[in-house]
């Protein structure tokens, strides 16, 4: 992360805080955690990464919210440490919470209009790198999960990845717990699919398809200390990317051709919750 962005997020993560006092009451709930993750192995980035998530969920009278900004350390390819931000902004809103009326039925819990704000850092010259995203969504009750969801956007680049045309793109999340012994095993991720390509090979702005699969498996280590339960987990997440950031194998990335853009990567990670 550039220092001149890290206030914004210090700031950025104290209001969200901050959130119980300003909000009265439409906050219903909210959960803050950080993680560290150290991996190897990523494509097109840095082989080797570490990387401190700040992320908030929280829950509203006229919805939800998800919001994560990643701190990302690596070296770099004289040698040299070099760090980067990644961030998404993600409110979700409620058409049953704000109309009053259930909109439940079979496996749907909820229908809603979902949105995304993404976020990396600006190239050299200043040019933004960020994406906007919007559709519809639902929750959905099924047996065995803490929490399913289907988000289906339409994905429209701009800054410095602009092209002249959007994406689809599906993104399942979910969350499911285990018992195993005196603790709990909880396994959760998403699932971004860019359904369609967009742009023009001919161009140079042309992007791929792609599938984005990131299951996280975490040992409620607090609960088995008997701590608070659900406050501090260890685990592996697993981080599986075609054609990452939608670049076919050799494709043109900052002036240099790249080899194999297919990522398949495990990091080790802790995470506490606050």
């Amino acid at each position: 992360m550039h220092f001149k962005t890290a206030p914004l997020c210090l700031a950025l993560a104290g209001s969200l805080l901050a959130a119980p006092a300003m909000a009265g009451d439409a906050l219903l709930w909210q959960d803050n955690s950080l993680t560290y993750l150290y991996g190897k192995d990523y494509k097109i980035d840095p082989d080797t990464q570490q990387t401190v998530t700040f992320e908030h969920a929280s829950g509203w009278t006229w919805g939800d919210m998800f919001l994560f900004v990643d701190n990302i350390w690596y070296n770099g390819p004289n040698g040299n440490d070099g760090h980067t931000y990644y961030g998404e902004f993600s409110p979700r809103l409620s058409l049953g919470k704000i109309s009053g009326q259930d909109l439940s039925f079979g496996p749907i819990k909820d229908v809603l209009i979902a949105a995304t704000y993404e976020r990396g850092e600006s190239q050299a010259d200043g040019t933004p790198n960020q994406n906007y995203l919007l559709g519809p969504a639902v929750d959905l009750n099924v047996p065995g999960f803490d929490r399913l969801a289907l988000n289906l956007y339409y994905r429209k680049p701009d800054g410095s990845t602009g092209k002249p045309s959007g994406q689809w793109q599906l993104t399942p999340t979910w969350a499911m717990t285990f018992p195993v012994g005196k603790s709990d095993i909880l396994f959760d991720g998403f699932i971004d699919w860019v359904i369609n390509d967009a742009g023009s090979e001919r161009r140079g702005d042309f992007i791929s398809r792609n599938l984005h699969i990131v299951p996280q498996i975490k040992y409620d280590l607090g609960k088995a200390l008997d701590y608070t339960p659900g406050r501090l987990y260890v685990g592996i997440e697993y981080d599986y990317w075609s054609d990452k950031y939608g670049i076919e194998d050799g494709g043109y990335v900052s002036r240099n051709f790249v080899g194999k853009t297919d990522q398949s990567t495990f990091s080790a990670i802790v995470k506490a919750h606050f």
